[in-house]
């Protein structure tokens, strides 16, 4: 009789064995899990992380692009406002007869010197003028056709008359130059 105690105790023996291995497999199985977890939680928070921090760059870069252009183009307006008294002063200067120049010679000097201040100071600020020159060809990036007349001797698309100068800022168009074009048909 004692052989059944003896199975009786190695059957136990092999099922509490059974069932700590069952446990340890549970344990490891639910720290796997957790583990897979935890690797999911950290690869999420790396990839908010990252586009966190390209968001930052991007709003960085888009900043600084602002800044740029608000440092070139911010005065646009006022620049803008400024063309008339050029084209004011020019038509003054260009209206002065020889007999005017002499009698107000200091006046005109005042005038001339004054224009050179302002051309000084657009060209400091980025402004360019773009002043055609007839004969040129015509670039509708650049000019603005104020008319257009059929004038022997020149081309089609050919500048034959500038009314008005133009003005740059930087890359940007503040007004176009005034011209006058040919029309005139191909021979």
């Amino acid at each position: 009789m004692a052989e059944p105690k003896n199975e009786d105790f190695l059957d136990s023996l092999a099922n509490a064995e059974a069932e700590e291995l069952a446990d340890e497999m549970n344990e490891i199985s639910s720290e796997d899990a957790e583990l897979d977890s935890l690797r999911a939680e950290r690869d999420m928070l790396k990839d908010r992380f990252m586009r966190a921090l390209a968001d930052a760059e991007n709003a960085r870069k888009r900043s600084e692009k602002d800044r740029r252009e608000a440092e070139n183009y911010g005065g646009s307006k006022l620049a803008r406002d400024l063309l008339p008294v050029f084209d004011n002063m020019k038509r003054a200067l260009e209206a002065a007869t020889e007999e005017q120049r002499t009698v107000s010679a200091a006046l005109i000097e005042g005038v001339e010197l004054t224009m050179r201040e302002m051309q000084n100071v657009f060209a400091k600020h980025g402004i360019e003028i773009i002043a055609p020159q007839v004969g040129d060809k015509f670039d509708p990036q650049l000019h603005q056709a104020m008319f257009e007349a059929p004038v022997p001797g020149t081309k089609s698309g050919e500048i034959i008359q500038v009314a008005a100068e133009g003005f740059l800022l930087h890359d940007r168009l503040l007004r176009p130059a005034q011209v006058g074009v040919s029309s005139m048909p191909a021979s």
